[in-house]
Parts: C-alpha cells; structure tokens; sequence
C-alpha cells in the first residue's frame, strides 16, 4: 500500500545523507548484524541496556578501527531480549562481520509492506452468523486485560474504539511508553515509533509527522479489529450502521509504529518486537510482510521467535500476492500465518444495462441519477492520443481523452494502479461513473471501495459481458445503483483472489498459511489525517472505513488469540494456533467446500491452511498439538542449521538432538512434499478437555495410501499425551505427481481435531 504522501520544506533526512554525501571508495548501507538472545533475568536495569549498547559499538569498532567510527555507524541496538544492532557498512566490512563466530547473520536492512490490497487495497459484527463468536466473547469476559500489541502504522487515539471508559487501573505488569504524538489512556495504554531504519535509508519524514501517530488508516484499522471496545452506530457513508467491535474488545491495546511512506524496514521492525516482548505485551499483530526468505534473514522471523520464547503469541498476514503459487509470506513455523477470505456481509452496487441486465458489484460509492441512463465507454475506446492502449484500459492516469469521456460511464480493467484511482482518472476526465471489471486472475473477487464517483466493481465474467455489450451495441447505455449494505450472502466465505498462497518456498513440508479469516470488505477504525482514499483531491473524513487485504484478517485471529489467552493464560503460543487450526471449517455456508475466489473452484489447504476461523469451537478444542521452544530449536537443526549459531537463540545451553526430521516436528497438518517409498510421520497430542477416547477418521489424499498407528488414543486426564504415527504409500506409479490433498480428524463424537495432509510425489 502506498503511504499518504504530506509535502513540506521541514524534513529529516538521516546519517545516510552525510556517508553519501562523502566519497568514499566503497559504499555504505545500512546492515542488520544479528548475534541472537540476551540473559539478563527478569531484573534487568537501564544501565544493562546501556552495557549491551556499549559492547555494540566495541563489537562494531573491532571491525572499522576505532570507537568513534563505531558510534557513527551505528543505527540501532537492540538491548532487552534480541541482540544485535543496525549500522552503516560496506559490502567488504559486512562479509567480514558475518564470518565472526558470534554473528548469527548479516542482511541489509530491506523493507517490507503493508499487506492492505489498493483500493487502496471485522471487525466482528453481531450479524455476522460465520464468525460470530458470543459464547466466547463472553466466557473470556472479552478479553479483559490482555494486552495485544500492533506493530504497523502507528494509531489514531481520538477512535472511540481506543476510549477508556470502564476501565481500571493499566496492569502492574505493563512496562511500555506512551511517546510523542499520542496521549494514551487506560485502554490505549502504549504507543512508540520506530523510524531509524528507514532514515538510515535516505527516507525523509515530516517533521510534525514523526511520531506514534497514524496518518495513513492502516494501524488505527488493524489494532481496533484486534481490540478495539465497543462502538455502537458505526458507520460509513451512511452504510453499515451496526455495533462495532475488536476481536478481544476488552483488552488493552499498544501501538508500534514501524511503517513509514517508503515500507517497514528490518531494523526498526526488529527495535519494536524489542521493546514489545519487554514492554509486557501477551499478542502481537502484525500486518506486514515480504518475500519469503531465510529464517536467520527474515526481521518478522527473527522477532516473532523471541516473542515466541517468552510465550507471546504472533500472529502474521499471509500476503496479497494470489493466487501466485508459492507466494506466501511469513512462514516461520512459530508465526500464526493468516490467509484472507469473505464473509456473509457484502455492500451491493449493481451495473444496469439498457439491454435490460442487471449485474452485481461492490462499492461504497453513490449511484448515478435515478431513472436515467448514460453512454457506456470502454477505457481502451477513450484511448488519449498519447496513451498506450493497456494505459487507457486499465484508465491510467492521463490515458483518457476528455473529449471522448465527458457524460459517461467508463469501464476501466483492474490491474496495474489503485482501483479508486482509476475512478479518480476517469472523473477527471469528465466521467460520470466507472465500472470496474475484474481481470481474469481476480476472477469473482470483488471489493467495496469509497470511490469519489459513482461506480461498482464487477467480476471477470460480468466485465467480459460489459465489454461485449458495449462493442457490439450501436448505443450502449447503462446506470449504477447506490450501494446497498446486504446480509446472508451466499456462498460465504471464499477465498479472497488476493491472498497468498503455498507452497511455503522455504521449507515446504510446513503448510502455509495456518488459518483464514474475514479480510474482505472490514469496517473498522481509521485516522482523521487522511480521506479514505487517500487522495489528494479527495476531501473526504471519516472515523471508520472498509479495507481489503490480508492486513485486515491477521487482526481478527490476533484478536481471537487474545481471547484465548484470557482463557487459558497457561497454553503455550503452539497451543492457541493449534485450537485455532484445528477447530476450523473448509465448508461454506451452503455446506460446500469453500470456493476459490479467483476460478470458483475449491480452495486447497495452499489458500486457506486449516480453513476458516470458527472461534466458539478454537474455545473447546479437545486436543492441541502443542511445541515447546526445545522443538524449534530442533526444527532448525532438521533444517541444516549450524549447531553453535542455534545455541546463540538459546543462551549457548541448546545441543541439536542426533536425528532431527521435519517429519515428526508436531505440526497440525502434516505436508511431505517428496514422498518415496512409504513415508511415516510421527505426531503427539495433548488432551486440554475431559478424558475421553478418540477414533481417527482419514480421509485419504487421490492416489495414496495411508495408515494411523494406533486407529484410537485414549486420555484419562488434562495433560496428557499421547503420540501415533502415520505413514504414507503411493498407490501406483506416478499417483500424486501434482499435489493432493487429504485429511485426518481425532474425534470423541463431540470435539474433531482436524488437520489438513498435503502430498506430492518425489
């Protein structure tokens, strides 16, 4: 997503200004070096902080020559749970550094996204009959006091999601700050920016804008689905007037601003989760990602495993880069990786043919006058004379000649730019709507955006009929209805066209995403700093605002998390995801396997993970498989990771066990990406509910065999653990040479523990 764009002679401009402004014979960029975990104890001091930094720059002089050289090198340093630092190098000191056997790993400091689709591009409603979670709002008392933290684009205080009103005193246990730009409350209780990473980078910042406050919408959306209170009468436009409420909707809430104009960059993402794991907080939300890398490599990685250590749940958007195989983000197996899917709420615009048609969209916007219709143009008939033809069909900016515009409709192709900038285009050259047409990889996924002329958004095959309508029509005509806020849509919920998809290209016998959840047209939260385009010409203000994206369904499990911990403040962060993983439905609501939203084919565990987040049942889930710090460490050596820079992560006391296999890491789905000869993996399940005896139930991927060793496992109290094996064949030659898909569930005919199984021949 782009970030709003604020002009002003006053900027900052970082160190990086004064190394490039020297020549130098090599380059300098600014480097993450990280050296894994602190040991300071639970009564750590600023003065150890400070010692930590100081050993930075004796590290840093080590390698440059002097201390002075040091201190002007470095960025950041990360002092309470994660050590390393941020410092300006060339490629030649940088090399050296990563050879020091202290060093864990050397990367430059890249930048992530935000993963908001452009419409830019739930909060939980009481309407909503697929999501909606009452029983368990209520026996976790709405998460009271747990403290869910966002790491994004910094907050909006004045939302009446972040009032206080209610509540007591902030937990004794909190540590965080309340920083420059934000007074925080009993319910917003931190906020903190971190922005030397992307000046280190030649960024520049608005100097009244350098702060913990969100002036783009992104932070103030995602942290009130998580957590934002109660707000009765939410509206926007005059639409959704309903009771709005975060997903722990009685937590208390901390914001970390990391995501500035130019992305969110390693170094400060790492400096949050730094202060976020020592601040106190229990979840950490986190709407941003990037390509997948390697975990040592990888600042969300790096950072999510810390929190992990001290029992902090994270949770992660998938990406808005589908239905592109192998396009999932954030696949560290300790991260809760959340895909993106519809819900039964949908905001009805529809395109009126005057050959009597009516076809259905989405939009936010107006309609066109009542009873009158309007000439319909296509993008690529208005075509400006210096415009190339795939400009003006996707009705880029000066594409469209106003001459041929002027008093009509346009249908203008998605793709390429923001879908309310192309309404933008089209109404300054003299539109009086637009009609979005999907292209064919976005296929049925259609979005409700607050476009600044009347339009809706149609689907692939809607758009090809337009089209046809309008080149084979001597007086093509046409109207757009105002939109129209609509209940019990069917099918409900589909996969998002968006959301990114597995295989996970780092290590494939883990399934990404985990889990899917609402990320389709969410009202929530939004700043006032900005109209909800986020156009410059676009005047508009308001409180609450609909987004599209993963960003916007990584919040809703972070704030069932929150619950859950309420709940059960003992479960270990695997625990939660594997109550949420395993309790959740591949099945929409006509009973049908759940829709892939580009082809309206069925979705694969590639899309949705386990499937589709049902709360009340995450509440009650029977069985977990549960993982330990020790098993992380474990995958990382199955991995080939090198022994002594895994004990940098544990405080130098871990030894890598003698056989490590991918196979038995206690997942719950199980994915073997090569499978040869007969296959068995190991699983262990610990009983959370009342003692009882579960049977299994397969249900075989196409073409392969496959057997559970024991068929039952019986528990006779909370704790226990019981472990069984699966093994795998293929049936004949050349069975499962592209991947199938599968399935196993423990049942004790009230609890079913499901876990998706994903095979592909070697």
């Amino acid at each position: 997503m782009l970030l709003s764009k604020f002009s002003s002679v006053l900027l900052f401009c970082s160190i990086w200004c004064l190394f490039h402004a020297v020549s130098t014979s090599a380059i300098k960029q600014p480097y993450v070096v990280y050296l894994g975990s602190h040991n300071h104890g639970p009564e750590a001091t600023e003065a150890d902080f400070r010692a930590v930094t100081d050993s930075h720059y004796e590290f840093l002089a080590s390698f440059l020559g002097s201390d002075e050289k040091a201190r002007g090198s470095l960025i950041n340093s990360y002092q309470k749970n994660i050590n390393g630092f941020s410092a300006f190098l060339d490629e030649e000191e940088a090399a050296e550094i990563a050879k020091n056997p202290k060093v864990v790993s050397v990367f430059v400091n890249g930048a992530k996204k935000l993963h908001t689709t452009h419409s830019w591009e739930f909060m939980m409603q009481e309407k909503n009959d697929i999501v909606k979670a009452e029983s368990l709002w209520e026996k976790a008392d709405f998460g009271k006091d747990v403290i869910i933290a966002n790491l994004d684009t910094g907050v909006w205080p004045e939302l009446k999601s972040f009032s206080d009103e209610g509540y007591g005193p902030v937990p004794a246990r909190w540590r965080g700050l309340c920083t420059k730009g934000v007074t925080c409350n009993r319910k917003l209780i931190g906020s903190t920016y971190h922005g030397k990473g992307y000046l280190s980078v030649g960024g520049v910042v608005n100097a009244s804008i350098y702060n913990g406050r969100d002036y783009e919408g992104h932070g103030s959306h995602t942290l009130s689905t998580a957590g934002g209170d109660f707000v009765r009468g939410a509206t926007v436009f005059g639409l959704a007037n309903v009771t709005l409420k975060g997903g722990s909707p009685k937590a208390r809430v901390a914001s970390y601003k990391v995501c500035w104009e130019g992305g969110c960059f390693d170094s400060d993402m790492l400096e949050a989760f730094d202060q976020a794991i020592h601040d106190g907080v229990d979840v950490i939300s986190m709407s941003v990602g990037g390509p997948a890398t390697d975990y040592f490599y990888d600042s969300i990685a790096i950072g999510s495993f810390h929190a992990v250590k001290e029992g902090i749940v994270v949770v992660c958007s998938a990406g808005n880069s589908g239905p592109l195989p192998g396009s999932v983000s954030n696949i560290a197996p300790w991260i809760i990786t959340v895909g993106a899917s519809t819900m039964d709420r949908n905001f009805e615009s529809f395109a009126h043919l005057g050959d009597g048609r009516r076809l259905l969209g989405a939009s936010l916007a107006e309609g066109t006058p009542k009873n009158k219709l309007f000439p319909l143009i296509t993008g690529l008939m208005a075509k400006a004379a210096n415009a190339s033809s795939l400009n003006a069909e996707l009705c880029e900016p000066g594409s469209l000649d106003p001459t041929k515009v002027k008093g009509k409709i346009v249908a203008c192709l998605r793709g390429e730019n923001a879908r309310v900038d192309k309404g933008r285009n089209a109404a300054e050259a003299g539109a009086v709507g637009m009609i979005l047409c999907n292209d064919k990889m976005n296929g049925n996924d259609i979005v409700a955006d607050p476009h600044v002329l009347p339009a809706t958004h149609i689907s692939y095959t809607d758009g090809l009929a337009v089209v046809s309508y309008i080149n084979n029509s001597s007086n093509p005509t046409g109207s757009i209805s105002a939109s129209n806020q609509v209940f019990d849509v069917v099918p409900a919920p589909f996969m998002a066209a968006f959301s990114s998809v597995g295989p996970n290209t780092v290590t494939p016998e883990i399934l990404k995403p985990d889990i899917t959840a609402p990320g389709v047209n969410i009202l929530a939260g939004f700043t006032g700093a900005v109209s909800p385009t986020g156009l410059d010409f676009d005047k508009r203000n308001v409180s609450y605002n609909i987004m599209s994206g993963t960003s916007m369904s990584c919040p809703h499990v972070g704030g069932v998390v929150g619950l859950l911990r309420k709940l059960y403040p003992d479960w270990s962060p695997a625990a939660i995801r594997s109550a949420i993983s395993t309790s959740a439905r591949t099945r929409d609501n006509t009973v049908h396997p759940m829709l892939d939203g580009s082809t309206f084919k069925t979705a694969t565990p590639f899309a949705h993970g386990s499937g589709h987040i049902r709360p009340n049942r995450a509440m009650d889930p029977g069985l977990v498989y549960d993982l330990t710090e020790s098993d992380y460490l474990d995958f990382l050596c199955a991995q080939g990771y090198n022994e002594t820079l895994i004990k940098a992560l544990n405080d130098d006391s871990y030894k890598c066990p003698e056989s490590a296999s991918l196979l038995d890491f206690n997942y719950p789905s199980i994915t073997i990406p090569k499978l040869s000869g007969t296959v068995t993996a190991t699983r262990k399940l610990k009983n959370v509910g009342s003692p009882g005896k579960y049977q299994v139930v397969i249900k075989a991927p196409y073409g392969v065999w496959v057997s559970v060793e024991p068929s039952a496992l019986v528990f006779d109290k909370v704790g226990e653990e019981k472990s069984f094996k699966v093994s795998f064949k293929a049936k004949w030659d050349g069975a499962a040479k592209d991947y199938e898909f599968g399935g196993l569930t423990w049942t004790d005919g009230s609890h079913y523990v499901r876990s998706p199984i994903v095979i592909r021949s070697a």
